[in-house]
């Protein structure tokens, strides 16, 4: 049995007086699990996925990384959390004054990496997900679908533990879907644990992935 990565014990979240997100939520994610989140549109797939990076904390309840609560953490260790963990964002955050190599190599340049240590996998992951013709275009130069590639390989370029992804392939065509899905599917063989936000049915199909469904505030788990 996978050692627990999350645990999540009796969460409640709420927007505001009158409406509850999620009503005493407990689960235990292991390493090397694969989810796919779903949900009706307003559901909250994407306050799930902020809930276990810690950027959201819930109205009450707890959620552990690796052991270490998120309501007792130190802020300098819970960066250290945070490090292991990919999030990719529905709207991309790549900085604009930065190229799509330069955007991708970021948290690798934040945890003080040498270059000529990293340059080689940060241009064959940009090959991987068809962005070799982007190298050194700025994110404004860049198609939506481009920018989405663009936020998963910064994601996933330092290895992390823990990829949390909303709405992944929300931009992008077949083929470059598939691609998408071949790169998590790899990375959660090699023991990372993988959690996707999508209403994509070529995801769920296509996916290794476990199914979180998330209806009436409560979730459900169905196996494929």
């Amino acid at each position: 049995m996978a050692n627990t990565l999350l645990s999540l014990e009796q969460i409640y979240h709420r927007y505001s007086i009158s409406r509850d997100i999620f009503n005493d939520i407990t689960l235990n994610i292991g390493e090397g699990d694969f989810y796919c989140v779903t949900g009706s549109s307003g559901a909250g797939k994407s306050t799930f996925l902020k809930l276990l990076s810690s950027s959201l904390k819930p109205t009450s309840g707890n959620i552990s990384f690796n052991g270490s609560n998120f309501n007792d953490i130190a802020q300098n260790k819970l960066y250290h959390i945070k490090r292991q963990i990919g999030f990719v964002f529905q709207d991309f955050r790549l900085l604009p004054h930065l190229t799509t190599y330069e955007n991708v190599a970021l948290p690798l340049k934040v945890q003080n990496k040498k270059e000529k240590n990293y340059k080689m996998d940060v241009v064959e992951l940009l090959n991987w997900v068809n962005l070799e013709h982007c190298t050194h275009s700025y994110p404004n130069y860049l198609s939506g679908g481009e920018q989405q590639r663009a936020a998963i390989a910064r994601a996933v370029i330092t290895s992390p533990k823990l990829i949390l992804a909303d709405e992944p392939t929300g931009n992008v065509d077949n083929e470059n879907t598939k691609k998408i899905l071949s790169l998590f599917n790899e990375m959660n063989k090699l023991g990372t644990t993988v959690i996707i936000a999508t209403h994509d049915e070529n995801v769920l199909s296509q996916s290794r992935a476990t199914i979180i469904e998330i209806e009436n505030n409560k979730i459900k788990i169905k196996d494929k």
